[in-house]
């Protein structure tokens, strides 16, 4: 008999921001197959004698092949198991889901997604700002700024990345946006854009630096560290708390 698998949005890292559906499909799992960054005390929920099978990728680090991955759920599954793959932040946002979901498919198993608080809400609200401005910010988008490869993706659409009005998180971005701001500037955004560096939200190593964008390719361009980071940019609030800066 087939068993069942559970997509988990774990959020961005803080278990107290798990909802109850998350917490309910944690202790009830057989096997749980998490991300680096759905580590930590979130898989305090999880029943002993569960098995817990660390299958995060981090860039520039050795990580598992997604095929692997997907093959370890439909694994898991046949044998009848309750199994819990639990992504950081919500698992349709730059998680790999659909790969996941095709593979569950192929293998006649079923499955359910349980969202999770995206990492980019979790660190506007950490910093104390919105994400829309009336009249000078209507538009709020994401973008991943790094491919399969781990470079910048060269399909972006610059324009619309480069557009004053909008309020823009860069996901994934810290190593590549150096060239995504040159690419930027040359269509237009002005280098004193204001910009949000927002790292390890939700852990007790979060922090909050607000700089330029200028400023902040400068700096990212010298020191990426080794911390998992948003970048937000554009017309953000002027009010915030938290900030390194």
């Amino acid at each position: 008999m087939s068993g069942f698998v559970s997509f988990v949005g774990s959020g961005p890292g803080d278990p107290e921001l798990l909802t109850i559906k998350a917490v309910d499909r944690l202790r009830r799992a057989d096997a749980v197959l998490f991300d680096d960054l759905s580590s930590g005390p979130i898989l305090s929920n999880v029943r002993d004698g569960a098995d817990l099978v660390g299958v995060g990728k981090r860039a520039g680090r050795s990580s598992p092949h997604q095929h692997h991955v997907s093959q370890l759920l439909v694994d898991y599954a046949a044998q009848g198991r309750r199994v819990v793959r639990l992504k950081s932040g919500d698992s349709g946002l730059f998680g790999r889901l659909e790969e996941e979901l095709i593979a569950l498919r192929d293998a006649g198993i079923e499955y359910e997604i349980i969202p999770g608080v995206p990492s980019a809400m979790a660190a506007a609200a950490a910093a104390g700002i919105p994400l829309t401005r009336r009249l000078t910010a209507r538009r709020v988008q994401f973008v991943t700024g790094h491919d399969a490869r781990g470079t910048l993706p060269d399909d972006i659409d610059l324009t619309a990345l480069a557009d004053p009005g909008a309020c823009t998180v860069v996901f994934m971005g810290k190593r590549t946006f150096p060239a995504l701001l040159a690419n930027l500037q040359a269509h237009g955004l002005p280098a004193d854009t204001p910009a949000i560096l927002a790292e390890a939200v939700g852990t007790a190593e979060q922090s909050m630096t607000r700089d330029t964008v200028s400023g902040l390719a400068q700096t990212l361009s010298e020191d990426v560290g080794s911390k998992p980071a948003l970048i937000f940019y554009g017309p953000l609030a002027e009010v915030g708390v938290g900030f390194d800066d």
